[in-house]
């Protein structure tokens, strides 16, 4: 992906943007990859089991995020896990975001693409997605409930437009 990102991406934004400086041009800084786990309240041992499945996912070990505040109507207290996520940077960004479009987007039931109102108004794009086994390192068996996953990707660009013009150039599927 990386490589597709120098022969493909810097080429086609120079031309598309008229960058002059090679250091103005977009590029991805980081995905950061977070499971929010509401029911680990009533059941600890999800926290568990979505650790272990994000690590397999991302090869790299989550962190627990655990609640800031105390919520009474949802019997949550401070310091209680709430969710897991993962920075990805470097080789195993690339190694994901490649998996990601090649593999998992097209596993997703009627895909027709992913949205592109997902951009934050700095050029930065999430994607929800509603079960992990569309990964093919998660086994079927092993699952006892599905549970989604946000994907954030952290680009350096400066406009949605040229954040939507790099993802396109490396092959993320926009609905039209």
């Amino acid at each position: 992906m990386r490589d597709k990102y120098r022969e493909k991406a810097i080429p086609g934004l120079t031309k598309k943007f008229g960058y002059k400086n090679p250091m103005e041009l977009p590029r991805v800084k980081k995905i950061v990859v977070n499971m929010g786990l509401g029911q680990a309240v009533a059941n600890p041992k999800m926290i568990d089991a979505a650790v272990d499945e994000l690590c397999d996912i991302t090869g790299q070990k989550p962190v627990v995020a655990r609640a800031k505040k105390a919520i009474s109507n949802y019997k949550l207290r401070t310091g209680m896990p709430i969710g897991v996520f993962v920075t990805l940077r470097r080789e195993r960004m690339w190694e994901f975001l490649d998996r990601l479009i090649t593999v998992g987007l097209p596993r997703v039931r009627d895909f027709k693409g992913v949205s592109p109102k997902g951009f934050d108004g700095r050029g930065n794009y999430t994607l929800g997605l509603r079960e992990q086994i569309i990964f093919p390192e998660i086994n079927y068996d092993k699952i006892d409930s599905t549970r989604g996953m946000n994907v954030s990707i952290v680009t350096s660009a400066k406009t949605d437009e040229e954040g939507r013009a790099l993802l396109t150039e490396l092959g993320m599927p926009f609905r039209s």
